[in-house]
């Protein structure tokens, strides 16, 4: 997976890579060719006492100096400009890859793991791109090249080359080895901390109020203490690594300096030579030290990216249609809502949550459903705007499948209030232009007026340019419904869609709020979910569900009449003089 983000996110840096690539070749040649000219300049220069020559080869050592810190400071340039733009590509992609999942796939991953592939795990890959410019390329043109100019310089020396180099190689294996699954570990063990302080930081009112901070502590210290628990261990091999590559180099060049040192008493090799070795030796070694430092972070990389590409390699539940066809081009039609026999299942569910769901929503109507606790309300709304997809049967919008209509359009016709209204951070204006960009103030604020919240508004510091906080979690819950509906009211779209949105207000409130709602909507289709029957019993149709199937439909008095789930929801909440 690692190799294919690579491929595929680094070919719009093509030239930068190539760039890099050239430029590194250049500098690693340099720094190979600076021994042999110190070797030249000691055996040649030095020993017969030849200035002129110690001169010359000096400022050719100057100027392959100057070459060498050119190309790598341009090098740099490119590499990090390469690595921050792929950390930026592949973040992209991920954030427009969630934004296609439905309410199926969110929650298949969560979004503290989302959260966490899409800023920690990119940082991993986007480490590794970086580290890779820098000395990936580097190390084995340096690894080769400094064993070619080491055999060039003395074969026999040579031959510590090949007792050296696997000693190392075997070392980092085994270290690499047991490191990659506690890497794998680690990303989980950072997904548990960012899923116990979004519930924290979200839940911190419940939390409060049922006293429970020592226990969200104590959950805190558990999720923390196993991550520092995993990171210890690997950052003890991680240490262990340095250590035992640093005394393989230092006995390394100890045995050069030793068998060399002979050598040259013998008169088999020059002191030039011992020394151009040495820092072959070095090279060599050095290459094999920056080898190591990525297989410390490749490990983690690779299972970064599986994580990166689980999420990108995850195909949407709910697709566009391959071949759209249009709504009508009558307003009219477009607000007519209609559910043709429909079911729905969750993925592994032994039941289905909706079943045989017949239903039409005319323009001009309200259409109130309501129904006991799971009885899959929500859920049949939310097939309307697609957040999830009929298992079987039809939802039709102006006569047309939704699954055959354009996500944009489809979702254009729609205002949606959900059971629980999130808010954006940034102000009551921005908030409220969610629903069309282009309206202007008035019609901001008669959105307002209609959703009973313009009052409050215009008491808040700024009016329409008061500061909402994440979430709307400066207002209160009612006050957040009312910047939510008047959200949809806003986008004065053919079908309203009010999943329990009335909840959290008053029953004056609510009241004023359905009695502004009336010419509002009167030439849209209306479909209500709720819960009070206060709030639904003036609707022209109610269809009450029952474990997912619709045991009733009619009016308030129809019902109360005739249906005996209806009555007992009625009875439960009004007595029988107020439910008449």
């Amino acid at each position: 997976m690692l190799v294919r983000l690579l491929r595929e996110h680094l070919r719009p840096y093509r030239f930068a890579v190539v760039a890099v690539v050239v430029l590194q070749l250049v500098q690693t040649l340099a720094t190979l060719y600076l021994p042999s000219l110190n070797a030249r300049i000691i055996d040649d220069g030095v020993t017969q006492g030849d200035v002129d020559e110690i001169l010359r080869l000096g400022g050719v050592m100057l100027a392959v100096s100057l070459l060498q810190v050119v190309c790598a400071i341009v090098a740099v340039y490119y590499g990090a400009g390469a690595a921050m733009g792929f950390g930026r590509d592949v973040r992209s992609r991920l954030f427009a890859t969630v934004q296609r999942f439905s309410a199926r796939e969110m929650g298949q991953f969560g979004a503290p793991t989302l959260i966490t592939r899409t800023t920690n795990d990119v940082q991993q890959v986007q480490m590794v791109v970086l580290m890779t410019f820098t000395f990936v390329i580097m190390a084995p043109i340096m690894l080769i090249g400094g064993v070619v100019m080491a055999l060039r310089e003395d074969v026999v020396l040579s031959g510590i080359l090949v007792v050296a180099v696997p000693v190392l190689g075997i070392l980092i294996g085994f270290v690499v080895s047991r490191m990659i699954p506690y890497f794998r570990v680690m990303q989980k063990r950072i997904d548990a901390i960012n899923r116990v302080m979004r519930e924290q930081i979200t839940g911190i009112r419940v939390v409060r109020a049922f006293v429970r901070e020592r226990r969200e502590t104590e959950r805190f210290d558990e999720a923390n203490d196993a991550l520092y628990d995993t990171s210890l261990r690997t950052g003890q091999l991680m240490a262990l690594m340095f250590p035992a590559v640093m005394l393989v180099m230092n006995l390394t060049s100890t045995a050069v300096i030793w068998f060399g040192g002979h050598r040259v008493a013998d008169g088999a090799m020059l002191i030039g030579q011992l020394t151009a070795f040495l820092s072959y030796i070095a090279y060599i070694l050095m290459a094999v030290m920056m080898s190591t430092m990525m297989f410390v972070l490749f490990p983690r990389a690779i299972v970064s990216a599986g994580r990166i590409g689980e999420v990108l390699d995850t195909e949407p539940s709910v697709v566009p249609p391959v071949a759209p066809i249009p709504l009508p081009e009558d307003p009219v039609a477009r607000g007519r809502l209609e559910l043709r026999d429909v079911e729905f299942g969750y993925p592994g569910a032994e039941k289905a949550v909706l079943q045989h769901v017949d239903l039409v929503a005319e323009p001009g109507q309200t259409t109130a459903i309501i129904g006991s606790t799971g009885s899959g309300k929500t859920t049949l709304l939310h097939l309307i705007p697609r957040l999830y997809d009929a298992t079987d049967g039809q939802v039709l919008i102006g006569g047309v499948d939704v699954r055959d209509v354009e996500p944009a359009q489809l979702w254009a016709q729609i205002g949606f209030v959900p059971q629980k209204p999130y808010l954006f951070s940034g102000t009551v204006r921005s908030n409220l232009l969610y629903g069309d960009v282009d309206a202007d103030d008035d019609a901001l604020w008669h959105a307002l007026e209609v959703a009973q919240a313009r009052a409050f508004v215009e008491r808040m510091d700024g009016g329409l340019d008061a500061a909402i906080a994440q979430g709307g979690t400066n207002v209160s819950g009612g006050q957040r419904q009312r910047l939510a509906i008047a959200r949809a009211l806003v986008r004065r779209p053919r079908l309203y869609l009010f999943d329990d949105s009335f909840s959290a207000l008053d029953y004056t409130t609510d009241a004023a709020l359905r009695a502004a709602l009336v010419p509002e909507t009167r030439d849209a289709a209306v479909l209500v979910v709720a819960q009070r029957v206060a709030t639904i019993r003036q609707a022209d149709v109610i269809v009450v569900l029952e474990d997912g199937e619709v045991v009733g439909r009619g009016t308030h008095a129809e019902l109360l009449a005739t249906n005996e789930t209806y009555q007992e929801i009625v009875y439960s909440q009004l007595s029988a003089q107020e439910a008449a």
